[in-house]
């Protein structure tokens, strides 16, 4: 059968066929679902949907957890979630020259504090403080990694809790994080290019994924080469480190106490909650806080504790913290268990400070004894004493406060950029070696996206009509076996002689289906439309879509960080309604026929997927304003949009046009694409 287009000339002559609404029309509701549905509000049913195989998934790991008796069990766990953690990154990055230099000293008194810049890998400077007390030493050392400040170590919350250590006679090494501190990526007159630290993190993750570069990765990799820098000195005993942190840094002490041996005694603060209890309050956080696949994988928040045992860890937690109380008593009770089965339960402790998300004076002075402890062997009841901070400008790593006007520097969407560079010719060599089904089978793999006969099948309910002249709108909510439910419109003329169209819109399916818009013009002019909001879009969007700081994010990232950590993706979810709906369209409308597809926005990389993956399903496909090419995505610090339009991984094999090259040009229009800012490409 000749696949056949609807052409932009004819879909012009039908809208000017279309005269005003009639006067005194009533304002018509295009809304398909009700309030709730099945208890849940509409635009949060993806993410209960995604809440539900995210506990499946836990209860799977809680039911594994219980098994474990002996010490060799422990043992066991621990290997198998070591490879797990480190699968999750994507590995760890080779040594290289760590380059280091002290750019400055000052005595404070009571401590010495020498500026440090290292490169944790070639060019990639790391900006730190090393904190020393009195004497030659060699002093027992505790790694800061610092939390989401924007100022990072000069910070007074970092320089509060390193001045407290090194008052108790400990060594700190309190350092900048990417995208924070000196770290930061800035415009050439020297103003930072985001607003905030976590919009600067988000960004770099969404640039990544597509080349699977985990920023965890980049960034745990720093703190590794800090302690790689404190064991190479001979004022720091390098059988005696320690780390701590809050929050985000809480985050980079809970992967560098799992990962790294050396780290004899680790006191998180702030984080350690677990991911049961994180995704029934706040939600996912920060773009490295979450691994690809870990929950699927079975890695929650408890193992970082687990993993090390009996090694020492106090876990530090607020009463009223967003990072929920509960589950950091549910934690370490998991590690109290572990730690009890290896004979040695006083090496986990939990302090609770009746405090708000910060290192308070209570975890501050709780941490100092427990390093004392274990690093520097006295256990006593230390205080901390009173102490000043100093001035961001008088503790500055550089002289422009800003690592990347180093010779040779790299910012993180450079080390991106490089991991990527290569890629281009591995997939053009992939598709000429590849047969066609083997290629696509990969394109299946990454993106999550099963057979069509693996799909449940959609079933239909009435919801009401309109009438609109000689066009009958119907509203019908679409659900399956999965939970998955989403509302549309099918627009019927009263002769259909043009075939039948699937179309999907990043605003939903109400964006084009007013009075006298586009769909009407379809049906007017003879096709019958399935106007469709897919999960996320439209009535099952979280809210509007963000404006100011938050503008480049989309309404749907929790529920796209929750697929991440699942290792799926919203684009391959979204092909997957996309195939099941044009299944059933076919099926109950279209005698068995193929359809025509358009998908606008967000919704044009699924309809690309869906097309090239079940070319049989439909007669041709129209693409608006999508995304040509995730290169884009990874080539620049700006995108705006893209965290559902990624697929982690993908660029090592096929990019977006190589999708487009599996569709017969008679079948395919491309409308006005744009690039991973949004903005339409100039021709």
């Amino acid at each position: 059968m000749k696949r056949t287009i609807s052409t932009v000339p004819a879909l012009l002559l039908a809208l000017s066929l279309i005269g005003q609404a009639a006067p005194g029309a009533g304002v018509e509701d295009l809304t398909v679902l009700p309030p709730l549905v099945d208890g849940v509000a509409p635009s949060a049913l993806l993410e209960e949907q995604l809440k539900k195989l995210a506990f499946a998934a836990l209860a799977r790991r809680e039911a594994a957890y219980a098994q474990i008796k002996t010490p060799a069990d422990v043992a066991t766990w621990q290997q198998r979630q070591r490879a797990s953690f480190l699968a999750s990154l994507g590995g760890l990055p080779e040594r290289t020259p760590l380059n280091a230099r002290v750019t400055g000293q000052r005595d404070c008194g009571a401590y010495r504090m020498e500026k440090v810049l290292f490169e944790s890998q070639p060019g990639f400077f790391v900006s730190a403080l090393l904190y020393l007390p009195p004497g030659t030493g060699p002093h027992p050392a505790v790694l800061m990694p610092c939390g989401h400040t924007a100022i990072a170590k000069a910070g007074e919350v970092y320089q509060k809790a390193s001045i407290s250590l090194v008052r108790a006679g400990l060594a700190v090494f309190c350092f900048d994080p990417i995208g924070q501190g000196e770290r930061r990526l800035r415009q050439p007159d020297g103003t930072t290019e985001f607003n905030s630290p976590t919009s600067e993190h988000q960004l770099m993750g969404i640039s990544g994924t597509p080349v699977s570069l985990s920023l965890a990765r980049a960034m745990i990799w720093d703190g590794i080469r800090a302690l790689d820098y404190l064991e190479s000195r001979k004022d720091i005993r390098g059988d005696r480190l320690g780390c701590t942190g809050v929050s985000g840094g809480g985050t980079m002490t809970s992967y560098l106490m799992a990962l790294d041996a050396r780290v004899v005694a680790a006191a998180p603060a702030c984080y350690l909650t677990g991911f049961r209890r994180l995704l029934e309050t706040l939600g996912p956080q920060d773009f490295e806080q979450n691994l690809f696949g870990q929950i699927t994988a079975g890695l929650d928040h408890s193992d970082y504790v687990l993993m090390r045992a009996p090694r020492p860890v106090l876990i530090m937690a607020a009463t009223q913290d967003f990072f929920d109380i509960q589950g950091a008593w549910n934690l370490f009770r998991e590690g109290k268990r572990v730690y009890g089965r290896l004979g040695f339960p006083e090496r986990v402790e939990l302090v609770e400070a009746d405090t708000k998300h910060d290192l308070a004076i209570e975890m501050r002075e709780a941490s100092a004894r427990w390093f004392r402890r274990w690093l520097a062997g006295r256990d006593d009841a230390w205080q901390e004493p009173a102490f000043e901070i100093l001035r961001e400008s008088e503790i500055l790593c550089t002289p422009e406060g800003d690592v990347l006007r180093q010779p040779g520097a790299r910012s993180f969407f450079e080390l991106i950029a490089a991991v990527a560079a290569p890629f281009t010719a591995e997939r053009q060599r992939f598709w000429q070696e590849s047969p066609r089904p083997a290629a696509l089978a990969k394109v299946r793999e990454l993106a999550r996206i099963r057979p069509l006969a693996e799909l449940p099948p959609f079933t239909s309910t009435a919801g009401g009509t309109l009438q609109r002249g000689p066009v009958r709108i119907e509203k019908l909510t679409l659900r399956n076996a999965e939970g998955t439910v989403l509302p549309a419109l099918l627009f019927r003329p009263a002769n259909t002689s043009t075939g039948f169209r699937l179309h999907l819109h990043e605003d939903g399916k109400q964006a084009e289906a007013g009075p006298g818009g586009p769909l009407e013009a379809l049906a007017r002019a003879g096709e019958t439309v399935l106007a469709v909001d897919l999960r996320g879009l439209g009535e099952l969007q979280r809210g509007k879509r963000p404006a100011g700081f938050k503008a480049p994010f989309e309404p749907n990232w929790k529920s796209a960080t929750v697929a991440y950590l699942l290792g799926q993706s919203l684009a391959g979810m979204r092909t997957e309604d996309i195939l099941a709906c044009a299944r059933f369209a076919s099926d109950q409308w279209n005698e068995g026929r193929p359809v025509h597809l358009t998908g606008r926005g967000e919704a044009g990389i699924p309809a690309l997927h869906a097309a090239a993956l079940e070319p049989q399903l439909f007669a041709s496909t129209r693409l608006e304003r999508t995304l040509r090419t995730w290169t884009d995505v990874i080539s620049t610090s700006r995108t705006r949009n893209q965290q559902a339009n990624t697929v982690y991984g993908a660029l090592r094999f096929y990019d977006l046009p190589d999708l487009v090259a599996t569709l017969p040009g008679n079948e395919l229009v491309l409308h006005e694409p744009v690039d991973a800012a949004g903005q339409v490409e100039k021709k």
